[in-house]
């Protein structure tokens, strides 16, 4: 399989890996975290102690400056990976620009998933995830092969958001379910807010690019 170009997508991967460079040679990890991590709690209103921690990030910019920071090299390898492989295919098929609108609505949709959760959560989320996850969600709306059939009066192009959407929760509620927290840090519902993002997106903005044709 030839995988297209894409330069939104490398410079994504770059910005990506060079921030997470840069806090580890640094030995930032911690305050990268207290400063830019995504905490539920903030997004609710409650206030933390700045004057204890110096400054932070504001709250509503937190969805995006967490989805730039890493817990390792295995998170940011898989992450990078997957980012690569889908990124390039649907910026392919979206263009720089909406793709870019797809990444910045998955990590907010991500956010606000984990926010409905629990907001009064002080466990920070970190990770470019949620925001993959809505390119994910894309792809597979943009490259499924088989076709699916109207079920009733439902168009078929939703009922393959509804089981996409289907499939990848319980994917994620199996991964919980299996982890039971053994993996600190896996953000299942960021996933999840992600891919609906993303599968809800894909077709609105695939009309919009070629609204002219």
């Amino acid at each position: 399989m030839n995988v297209p170009s894409g330069k939104l997508t490398n410079g994504l991967i770059i910005a990506n890996v060079l921030v997470f460079l840069l806090i580890w040679l640094l030995g930032w990890e911690q305050q990268a975290v207290l400063r830019g991590g995504l905490f539920p709690v903030r997004l609710s209103g409650e206030i933390i102690d700045s004057a204890a921690h110096g400054w932070m990030v504001p709250a509503w910019l937190t969805p995006l400056s967490s989805a730039f920071l890493h817990s390792g090299f295995i998170h940011i390898g898989f992450n990078m990976v997957m980012l690569l492989f889908c990124g390039r295919f649907v910026e392919q098929a979206l263009g720089p620009q909406l793709m870019a609108l797809l990444y910045l609505f998955g990590a907010y949709a991500a956010a606000f998933a984990e926010f409905a959760v629990d907001s009064q959560s002080m466990i920070p989320v970190i990770g470019a995830s949620g925001a993959i996850s809505a390119v994910i969600g894309a792809y597979a709306m943009l490259f499924a092969r088989n076709q699916v059939e109207p079920l009733g009066p439902i168009p078929g192009y939703v009922v393959r958001i509804i089981w996409l959407s289907l499939a990848w929760i319980a994917i994620q509620l199996m991964i919980g379910v299996a982890t039971r927290g053994g993996l600190n840090g896996i953000a299942i519902f960021a996933h999840i807010g992600g891919f609906v993002a993303g599968v809800l997106l894909t077709r609105p903005l695939l009309q919009w690019r070629f609204r002219s044709a």
